[in-house]
């Protein structure tokens, strides 16, 4: 039996909504020779299956296995020509992209003068939406025919084209170099997190300069600001310079609402702008602005305008309820926000083919996060051993070794000291493996590994002890990303003070408001 993962026409049939499925039966249906045809006979048959079960596809007797290849390849592409007809997928893109194909047509015939028509219209409409790469594709089968259509004004066309081919083409190198430099330093952030020394933010900080494009900000437009508060934001992020994540993320939204049709044409990038805007006001313990933010993104993509489809739904689905964790977080309003845990599970079933192993394992982490608030602990280990025990995440070593230092707290809250002393072994060696040892993390299994030799009377003042010596690490430049992870210093002192984490987390939220 194959995966269903790995299947990407089980996937594909299984994502269509009933209206898609519905539009494909009429699409294929339009020539009476297609009722019985086999594609057809095992899209109905796709369609049912719960899991993909290639013997039951045999056995039905619609294809032969050596035939069963070929018809299924068939049958995605004319799924795919069916969604390319969906008004809901007919944004400005495709419809420039058919004018394109629609040009080619008309010039392959012969048609000069009709093609060129098209092409100009088309070639308005991308650079009014800042498609450029196609503009720039226009311009050349501009260029191309012009040398066969010979005009009066060709002189005068063929140094607007050169120049239009110029410009165009110094925009799509200036976009390739910013897009280039923002996906590699987001490639950083996946693969480690952030800068853990001196030598990973000497790395950073090179390549940053070396790769970073000379540009006067006056001449970019806006798919160029674009990727350079990208890659701006990621560089901050990096190098733990919140503050400047936060002013970029803000100059990447702000971006959208200064050209408000952009919302509409880049929906991926706009929930995704006003997710790290959120990310960085958690990070710099904004709340008031953070909830705001919150607020207007959840209005505008719950509005009529707002572009719909299924991967602007999984986006909307991750972002907006991994931030509302982090508001309960920010607030200490762990009980709160309780409810969200069923919101989660019940997302991540419905968009597990759109969302990836590493966000998951993020949204887990958070949930474990929620339950160590609460004093759930068991539940705490439950969601955190799914990240632990995740084999096939390759992502954000970070998230992975705190996930464990976390685990080892939450055994020690939860009495499972039998479990402890291999947890302590698996998680050192580990954090060595990963060269991700530093020096909170000594201190934490450092104090762990020590608990069975403290008699009960002496517990309050090794507590105090390992909390002054973490305190030191609060504002450390590398050190100070642990207490980002797990608020390891509301821990200690709710031992200290004998009273509920969520309780320290919230007086300290009160306090920090603005």
């Amino acid at each position: 039996m194959t995966n269903t993962q790995k299947d990407t026409l089980f996937v594909l049939v299984k994502s269509l909504s009933k209206s898609e499925k519905r539009q494909f039966k009429l699409y294929v249906g339009r020539l009476g020779v297609n009722a019985d045809a086999k594609f057809l006979a095992l899209f109905n048959l796709l369609d049912k299956m719960r899991e993909y079960d290639e013997a039951v596809i045999l056995k039905s007797g619609i294809v032969k296995k050596t035939q069963l290849s070929n018809l299924k390849a068939h049958l995605y592409k004319q799924i795919l020509v069916s969604l390319r007809l969906n008004p809901v997928n007919q944004n400005i893109r495709v419809q420039i992209r058919e004018q394109l194909d629609f040009a080619t047509i008309l010039y392959q015939k012969g048609l000069y003068k009709q093609s060129l028509k098209l092409l100009d219209k088309a070639k308005q409409v991308a650079i009014a939406h800042e498609e450029k790469n196609v503009a720039y594709e226009i311009v050349e089968l501009e260029k191309i025919i012009e040398t066969q259509y010979i005009t009066r004004s060709i002189p005068d066309r063929a140094d607007e084209l050169a120049l239009q081919a110029k410009q165009l083409s110094e925009q799509n190198v200036m976009t390739s170099k910013l897009s280039n430099l923002s996906l590699q330093l987001y490639g950083m952030i996946l693969k480690v997190g952030y800068a853990r020394n001196d030598e990973d933010l000497e790395r950073v900080q090179d390549y940053f300069q070396k790769h970073l494009p000379k540009f006067k900000i006056e001449e970019l437009d806006f798919r160029e600001k674009l990727w350079l508060y990208k890659a701006h934001l990621w560089y901050s992020l990096l190098t733990q310079d919140f503050l400047s994540s936060y002013k970029y993320a803000s100059k990447w939204v702000d971006l959208f609402y200064e050209n408000k049709e952009m919302i509409y044409l880049n929906p991926v990038f706009y929930l995704k702008g006003n997710h790290y805007l959120l990310e960085s006001l958690f990070f710099v313990k904004y709340a008031s602005q953070f909830k705001d933010t919150l607020e207007k993104l959840e209005a505008m993509v719950n509005s009529q305008a707002f572009p719909k489809n299924d991967n602007i739904a999984s986006l909307s689905f991750l972002y907006i309820n991994s931030n509302k964790l982090n508001l309960h977080f920010l607030e200490g309003t762990f009980e709160r926000g309780l409810y969200l845990v069923n919101i989660i599970e019940y997302g991540i079933k419905k968009h597990r083919d759109r969302i990836d192993q590493h966000h998951v394992m993020l949204l887990y982490y958070k949930v474990a996060c929620l339950y160590f608030g609460v004093g759930d602990h068991k539940n705490c280990i439950a969601y955190l051993k799914r990240i632990i025990t995740n084999k096939q995440l390759k992502m954000r070593e970070d998230l992975m070794c705190f996930a464990r230092v976390l685990s080892l707290v939450a055994h020690y809250e939860a009495g499972m000291d039998y479990h402890l002393e291999v947890q302590l072994k698996s998680t050192y060696k580990f954090l060595l493996k990963m060269n991700d040892l530093h020096a909170v993390q000594k201190e934490m299994i450092k104090f762990l590994r020590g608990l069975g030799d403290i008699y009960p009377n002496e517990l309050r003042s090794e507590f105090q002890k390992l909390y002054d010596e973490l305190k030191k690490y609060e504002d450390h430049p590398y050190e100070k990303r642990a207490f980002l992870y797990l608020d390891i210093l509301s821990w200690l002192e709710s031992h200290l003070q004998n009273r509920p984490v969520a309780e320290i987390i919230r007086e300290k939220a009160l306090a920090a408001t603005r």
